[in-house]
């Protein structure tokens, strides 16, 4: 039995000195606190690394089928009055809509940028609060324009008549507000059938006439433009929207701005389960510049079209086996490193204190 057990030491990985033959000096005690200083910042760095939330990516086909699609717009225009200005949308189903005003508003700005009139800002919240009534009387105005057969027509004809209610009074007031250099916000939330489609701001809401009376020439319609938000559904973390923040100013001559839009359904699951159904997109940014025999206003048009690939975002958090591996490799590699640095010193100083000691004794 004793002979087994003097096998058994021999696989001793952790042999124990005896206490006379250990030493405790200053030099190691600066070397041991600077090891415990370094494995204490390497611990704080991976627990910070475990805690980190990770975002794994999927991507699949986009089953998505009977839902709308929101787009979120923030804009200001500088040169042009809220007046003249319509939001209109249309689709590759044929779907038309002239100046859009049920989740739309637009607010007047000052020349300096502050918000003119009291009474608007009144007006926008009422119609904030009766949007839903709203929206519900004009749902039902096109049941009744398609039920007659002649829904396009009527309901395009149907705006066009509310814009230019008094075209004398829409040009006196439109010609007062540019001398004023005002300007106009224009925001609110689009809701479009989930196909490829465009909507853009611009003065088509004016009829020709009334266009000519104002802008004594194409080249007078200045669409410069600040893109504040430009989105199409909620925001999640670490989602870039490449558009937000876009300035475009046009100096000494106009024309029209087309953004070409590829949306990618995207739906980001957090760390705690809850989904959230989302669009993602890239864009492509082109100018054209008004020519002297053009016929069309200058507009700024979004041209978007669906990516058949959706993206799935899943919140996940790195494995407490994994976080323990990284921690004990970390930990025990400062202590084995100190251990030899200490080492190797302590052997340099007896080797240097023995040729000294060598070096000073008499010949004999």
């Amino acid at each position: 039995m004793g002979l087994r057990f003097q096998v058994l030491k021999n696989f001793d990985a952790f042999p124990h000195a005896e206490d006379h033959l250990t030493q405790k000096t200053s030099s190691g005690a600066i070397v041991s606190l600077v090891g415990l200083l370094i494995m204490l910042t390497l611990f704080v760095h991976e627990l910070q690394f475990y805690l980190t939330t990770v975002r794994i990516h999927e991507m699949a086909v986009d089953h998505t089928q009977g839902e709308t699609l929101p787009i979120h717009i923030n804009m200001t225009f500088p040169g042009l009055p809220c007046q003249i200005l319509s939001v209109d949308a249309m689709d590759v189903s044929g779907k038309h809509e002239v100046d859009l005003d049920t989740n739309i508003w637009k607010l007047r700005l000052h020349k300096d940028g502050y918000i003119l009139g009291s009474e608007y800002v009144s007006d926008l919240v009422e119609r904030g609060h009766n949007k839903g009534h709203a929206s519900d009387q004009h749902h039902k105005e096109e049941d009744e324009t398609h039920n007659d057969g002649e829904h396009h027509h009527s309901h395009v004809h149907s705006h066009f008549h509310t814009f230019n209610k008094d075209p004398e009074k829409t040009v006196k007031e439109v010609k007062e507000a540019l001398r004023n250099h005002e300007g106009c916000r224009v925001f609110g939330v689009l809701d479009v059938e989930r196909v490829a489609g465009n909507f853009h701001v611009s003065i088509h809401g004016l009829s020709i006439i009334v266009a000519q009376q104002i802008f004594e020439s194409m080249k007078q319609v200045n669409v410069s433009h600040i893109i504040h938000d430009l989105s199409f559904g909620p925001k999640y973390p670490g989602i870039h929207n490449p558009l937000d923040g876009t300035e475009r100013f046009l100096h000494d001559e106009s024309g029209t701005f087309k953004y070409y839009l590829k949306i990618v359904p995207t739906e980001y699951k957090y760390l705690k389960g809850e989904a959230m159904k989302t669009n993602q997109f890239s864009v492509t940014e082109y100018f054209t510049p008004l020519k002297g025999h053009e016929h069309n206003w200058p507009a700024v048009y979004f041209v978007y079209d669906l990516s058949p690939i959706s993206v799935t975002i899943k919140e996940e958090r790195r494995s407490f086996t994994h976080f323990i591996t990284r921690l004990c490799a970390v930990l025990g590699g400062t202590f084995a490193l100190t251990g030899n640095s200490l080492k190797n010193a302590s052997d340099s100083i007896h080797k240097s204190s023995a040729n000294n000691f060598n070096n000073g004794s008499p010949n004999g």
